[in-house]
């Protein structure tokens, strides 16, 4: 498969990171899921990322190359990317922080698991059995073969949605219950720019169905029109 992808540093983003102190004098670690507002959506934080690159240009597929190939290696990369910055916040999301996995609108995520039952669990659990799956495939040569020549598996794309759902729920649970940390230790253009990659990528090849991004569509429509505006500078 093809190079992962990484994204630059930030000294501007470091520079203006935010500090525990300022966001006030809430208690890290406990959740905002009580919360009605949504402090990412604020246009301080929204405008915040580590590059403008044209995101688009970016998520193409590039001329001549397979579709599966492209698919597998971007699926690689965002699973690095969003497994490093999940288990950053780790500690922050434990079953009495988190005893449900939640996204915007409290919308609960559930498990599903080999007998097709669905598990209601805390969400360091199902962030647990969803790093776990997503590893289990990408390590598995039968679904994303290495050697030259290995040819993809009948129903590979189905696979990869099944990932990208797994990887934008973890995003929306870190938006909505762990964005309070996320400030504290000056994340905020990290997840932004995240962010705003996997749900373009998935747009783009159709990997997330309407329903799927409906709990963060609000983000994503305030970080592609901030994106807009920055290219335009």
């Amino acid at each position: 498969m093809g190079g992962c992808h990484s994204y630059p540093s930030a000294s501007e983003a470091e520079d203006t990171a935010q500090q525990p102190t300022d966001i006030g004098n809430k208690k890290l670690g406990i959740n905002n899921n009580n919360l009605e507002e949504r402090p990412y959506l604020q246009p301080q934080y929204v405008c915040q990322r580590i590059t403008h690159t044209d995101m688009h240009a970016l998520t193409s597929l590039p001329p001549g190359l397979d579709q599966s190939e492209w698919l597998a290696s971007n699926t690689v990369a965002f699973f690095k990317h969003i497994n490093l910055f999940s288990s950053t916040l780790s500690e922050f999301c434990t079953p009495s922080t988190c005893p449900t996995a939640c996204g915007p609108g409290n919308t609960v995520y559930t498990w599903t698991d080999e007998q097709g039952r669905k598990l209601k669990c805390s969400a360091p659990l199902y962030l647990d059995y969803a790093m776990s799956y997503i590893q289990d495939l990408l390590t598995d040569e039968d679904v994303f073969p290495t050697k030259a020549g290995s040819a993809f598996p009948n129903g590979f794309i189905f696979l990869v949605q099944k990932v990208f759902l797994l990887l934008f729920r973890t995003l929306a649970h870190i938006y909505w219950s762990h964005y309070r940390e996320t400030l504290a230790l000056g994340l905020q253009p990290h997840l932004n720019t995240l962010f705003s990659h996997l749900s373009l990528f998935s747009l783009q090849h159709g990997l997330l169905e309407r329903e799927d991004i409906q709990p963060m569509e609000d983000l994503i429509t305030a970080l592609g029109q901030e994106s807009r505006q920055q290219l335009e500078l």
